[in-house]
């Protein structure tokens, strides 16, 4: 396993050796059980950043990665801000089509409610659905269709404008989801934990569109269905503000994690090179296990 960890230390305490002993053996610990995944063939990019402290831990931060569905927060950033600006209202509907143009070649392709995590959508297809429900379907349930309904209404370029704007400029959203041309051509949407991490810094600390907006994203995210991976290492009933993402062999969960009522820290796994989805489930769990448990005590179930 290749790794390139740092432990920045801004914490009053930063000095102390204790402290730095501390957690020098949380990262040669969480090494370990990266370094126990398929026999080592587990790649993995992790990002931590407390927002008390504003200490981070690093370990491949600043790795590419296929982002899948974790796109799928910055689309939903731009849909926000657009609304901030006066351009869109939550209530407006907008056609649902499963039909779109590649970027590639301007060729037509079809999303499949087969290969969609959500197939509510598409009996809807032919009407309309409004802002509020796509991005709400988006999220929870990572609808494909309801993601490229709304790419189309905001436009990439604007959502890459808005990652650049709040400080993520290594998150790369270029296209909509399933746009085989384009997956051909090598234009892919892709991400770094440390870019995916400054994105929910920002939704934390109410800067990546209005802190009313943030707050209203926030809870959307609280609403995740899918709780496989960073909540299954967290004390029951914690509340997360998340999104996933899985396609062949990858699998990535990132999100703001509560402790008493407020955001305590932000939490990205990015994992590669495990095809079984039970098994890249539990290497997120058991590292967020660890962290919270450096962060917080130990975790009861």
């Amino acid at each position: 396993m290749r790794t390139s960890t740092r432990w920045l230390g801004l914490l009053a305490l930063a000095g102390s050796p204790a402290v730095a002993q501390e957690r020098a053996q949380l990262v040669t610990a969480l090494e370990r059980r990266i370094a126990q995944s398929a026999g080592g063939g587990a790649v993995v990019g992790l990002y931590v950043h407390d927002l008390r402290t504003t200490d981070s831990i690093l370990i491949n931060a600043d790795l590419r990665f296929h982002a899948a569905s974790t796109m799928k927060v910055p689309v939903m950033i731009q849909v926000f801000r657009e609304v901030d600006a006066g351009r869109l209202r939550l209530q407006d509907a907008l056609a649902v089509t499963d039909t779109f143009r590649s970027i590639a070649d301007t060729s037509h392709y079809r999303l499949d409610r087969a290969d969609d995590s959500d197939s509510s959508l598409y009996a809807r297809v032919g009407r309309t659905a409004s802002v509020r429900e796509l991005v709400e379907l988006m999220i929870t349930v990572s609808s494909n269709l309801a993601t490229n309904i709304l790419i189309d209404r905001v436009r990439s370029d604007s959502v890459q404008a808005a990652m650049r704007a709040i400080g993520a400029d290594s998150m790369l959203v270029l296209r909509g989801v399933e746009d085989g041309a384009a997956f051909r051509a090598g234009l892919n949407n892709t991400t770094t934990a440390r870019a995916l991490g400054q994105i929910f810094v920002a939704l934390a600390e109410g800067r990546a569109a209005s802190p009313a907006s943030c707050g209203q994203m926030l809870a959307v995210l609280a609403r995740q269905r899918f709780r496989d991976a960073i909540p299954a290492g967290l004390p029951r009933n914690t509340r997360v503000a998340h999104k996933t993402g899985t396609i062949t062999a990858l699998h990535h969960d990132g999100g703001v994690i509560y402790v008493g009522g407020r955001p305590r820290y932000v939490l990205v796994v990015l994992t590669r090179g495990l095809e079984d989805r039970r098994a890249s489930a539990a290497l997120i769990a058991d590292l967020t296990r660890m962290i919270h448990e450096s962060l917080e005590g130990p975790v009861i179930r």
